[in-house]
């Protein structure tokens, strides 16, 4: 088996065989790709800059509350100016590209608001069902700036970027492993940047290889009853790692080859082979079928684990609204989902989240607020009558998860009342097609609504019934409004990326973040 070209009604795609040198093809398809080999149907870059406008707006709302990571990491930024470099948001300050990337790439992931991948492609066979987010895009718009390129190569990268992340998420599980899933974006980094700025083939998969030997981040970060500032910054920091590399491979580095076939490397460390890989990875160039085309947008501020739970709640209000009557008035909840939601949303610890960082992984808490909510709106003249405008209304913000929001006794009394359970094989099959998940709510007077299976919540890529596009607007200008007053014209720029001339991308992070205090 070789490395081959296929093309199917959906796109074209490259297939690295398992029995090849996935590390040097990975290079061999960046650097075609940037250099215009394949051509991505409009409705994958349009959505992989909604992707981009909604991490940013994640972020710079992030910066304006003062969380601690960010200001930390923007402060490191500041210590290696260096005059040929890169901004990041809200600056004019040039420094070195890693630590730009390093402080922007964890402020969209702050509020783990932006986009998730789930890892399913079952038409390919494909279903590792690793999970990631779309972290990285501080990479591929720094590169096109030190490459003096205009906004649509960096939107090209950007797709490349989620392709090859998403890919792998496809056909290996790190999780499995107990390893942390930024590792996918930190490989797809390193061959991003390199491809956009000349590396060869050989110095990209030189710096796959460093990152694989050397910068492996075990889920660690994300254990503990609360946890910390690790959880956020996790991408950000395997992606400095990455640029690094890099870096250091175009400088003359040579850092191991053949990395997935090595047999002392994580892929064949822990899936046993005689030699090859244990995956084929399946590239797409051309069309409709990109990895991006499945990713989930995150409508509010939760874990993506919740979202089927949301839309039950939210599909019970609309047919029930007598649900948000007032909290005395629910005697129980009930909610049933599928491994990993159960083990990572619903650890016991997380019944009693102390800090932002374990509210927004905490089941209970994520739909006890969305419902405090309701109840606070029905009493204050009444919800609204569909879908697209509950999830605008009761959208999950920042202040949602701060201190007075997590003690908040209303919110605590709800939370007291939920039953979280797993929902066994019947539940687990359907994961990660879709987010299947079922919510019951039974009221004092005895009656109890059930909302059913949920399967693809508003956000999710195989949803067909909401508007998305008015939903994300809608959460664009809620978070814009966090770090300033008018949020319009950044949107509006943000949308202009495409249209960019080089000039006008090397000032795209020219703004004004307003200083709203620290985060509480």
């Amino acid at each position: 088996m070789t490395t081959t070209t296929t093309s199917t009604d959906s796109g074209c795609f490259t297939t690295l065989a398992r029995n090849t040198n996935q590390a040097l093809g990975i290079g061999r398809f960046a650097i075609d790709f940037m250099n215009g080999a394949g051509a991505p149907d409009p409705a994958v870059l349009e959505r992989t800059l909604l992707f981009h406008i909604d991490a940013t707006l994640c972020g710079v709302s992030a910066i304006a509350l003062g969380t601690n990571a960010p200001l930390v990491l923007r402060k490191e930024a500041l210590e290696y100016p260096k005059s040929d470099g890169v901004c990041f948001l809200g600056s004019t300050t040039r420094v070195a590209p890693e630590k730009a990337i390093l402080a922007d790439a964890n402020a969209v992931r702050e509020w783990d608001s932006n986009g998730t991948n789930f890892g399913f492609n079952p038409d390919l066979g494909h279903t590792a069902g690793e999970f990631g987010h779309n972290d990285f895009y501080a990479v591929p718009l720094a590169a096109a700036q030190l490459a003096g390129r205009d906004g649509a190569f960096a939107l090209r990268g950007m797709v490349l970027l989620d392709e090859i992340r998403g890919r792998l998420a496809e056909v290996f599980s790190l999780k499995t492993y107990k390893i942390d899933h930024v590792l996918h974006g930190a490989i797809a980094s390193a061959a991003t940047y390199g491809a956009m700025l000349g590396a060869t083939a050989e110095q990209i998969e030189s710096a796959i290889g460093m990152v694989v030997a050397h910068f492996v981040p075990f889920r660690a970060i994300r254990a503990g009853k609360q946890l910390s500032d690790s959880k956020g910054a996790s991408a950000a920091i395997s992606t400095e790692a990455a640029i690094v590399c890099m870096q250091r491979s175009m400088r003359g580095f040579l850092g191991p080859r053949d990395i997935f076939r090595n047999p002392e490397a994580v892929f064949r460390l822990f899936e046993k082979t005689s030699g090859d890989c244990p995956f084929d990875l399946v590239l797409a160039h051309s069309g409709r079928d990109f990895a991006v085309m499945g990713m989930h947008f995150k409508l509010g501020l939760y874990e993506h684990q919740s979202a089927g739970a949301l839309q039950g709640l939210v599909d019970l209000l609309l047919k029930h609204p007598e649900i948000a009557a007032s909290a005395e008035g629910i005697k129980s909840i009930r909610i049933v989902a599928y491994e990993p939601a159960f083990g990572i949303i619903g650890d016991p610890a997380k019944r009693d989240p102390r800090t932002r960082q374990s509210a927004d992984h905490s089941m209970v808490f994520i739909v006890s607020r969305k419902l405090r909510k309701a109840i606070e709106a029905a009493t204050k003249g009444g919800l609204p009558k569909d879908n697209d405008s509950v999830w605008k209304q009761l959208i999950l913000e920042p202040h949602d998860y701060d201190a007075a929001a997590i003690h908040d006794a209303v919110t605590r009394s709800l939370m007291a009342k939920i039953e979280f359970a797993h929902g066994g094989p019947e539940y687990d099959r359907r994961y990660p097609d879709g987010i299947p998940t079922s919510i019951e709510i039974t009221l004092a007077d005895g009656r109890t609504f059930d909302s059913g299976l949920v399967m693809y919540p508003s956000g999710h890529a195989r949803n067909t019934t909401a508007d998305l596009k008015g939903i994300l607007a809608n959460k664009f200008e809620v978070l814009g409004r966090l770090a300033m007053d008018d949020p319009k014209p950044l949107i509006a720029r943000l949308h202009e990326l495409p249209r960019l001339e080089a000039k006008a991308l090397r000032s795209i992070q020219h703004f004004e973040i307003a200083d709203r205090g620290r985060f509480e």
